[in-house]
């Protein structure tokens, strides 16, 4: 989620810290601008960006789908295409493998209690949730529709801080596999692709 009070770090505390923390992991000049001008919904040239969503398989045999924004959806997707095509992967149909679902992570300043929690949740309408007795954050998931009144109805009930709202492609429960172990976890290309765009 963009920082609420906007692209410019001189007036949003958030979005300074975001850029602060980004120059101390050493990202690009160049990355970081990118990033706030797609922010600002915005290419480096200043045209507007549109988004679009493409679908592939990646080895070994892991469903993708890739969110991109640009001013040049033809160039973007020929060179996605070509990503994929270089690490193995079929551009091709994974979208029914997920569901979409809106996430929302919500924050406290004291522990929570489930019981009081639980019954707020029943009253919105959220598909499911994510929460331990004796923490101070939430994480909900609701229908792409009900994000934002989902959000804003258990920040107003339970006085908690809205952290983060945004959609996520969430996999089918049927077609999850279980990773058993970090050699298997390095084994997927996800990083080289960052690295390739």
């Amino acid at each position: 989620m963009w920082p609420e009070n906007g692209g410019d770090p001189n007036t949003s505390s958030e979005l300074s810290a975001i850029l602060a923390q980004a120059k101390k992991a050493g990202i690009p000049k160049d990355i970081i601008e990118r990033a706030v001008a797609k922010g600002k919904g915005l290419s480096t040239s200043g045209e507007p960006l549109q988004s679009m969503t493409m679908e592939a398989i990646l080895p070994p045999s892991v469903a993708a789908i890739i969110e991109c924004q640009t001013d040049n959806k033809r160039r973007t997707r020929e060179n996605i295409r070509y990503i994929v095509k270089q690490l193995g992967g079929t551009v091709t149909p994974t979208a029914h493998l997920f569901q979409r679902r809106g996430h929302v992570l919500l924050d406290s300043d004291v522990l929570l209690e489930e019981v009081d929690v639980m019954a707020k949740i029943i009253e919105t309408e959220a598909v499911d949730y994510d929460f331990k007795e004796g923490e101070t954050s939430l994480s909900i998931y609701t229908e792409p529709d009900q994000t934002k009144s989902v959000a804003q109805t258990l920040s107003d009930s339970l006085d908690l801080t809205i952290r983060s709202s945004n959609m996520k492609w969430i996999p089918r429960e049927e077609f999850l596999v279980d990773v058993d172990s970090t050699e298997d976890e390095d084994r997927l290309p996800l990083s080289d692709m960052i690295s390739m765009t």
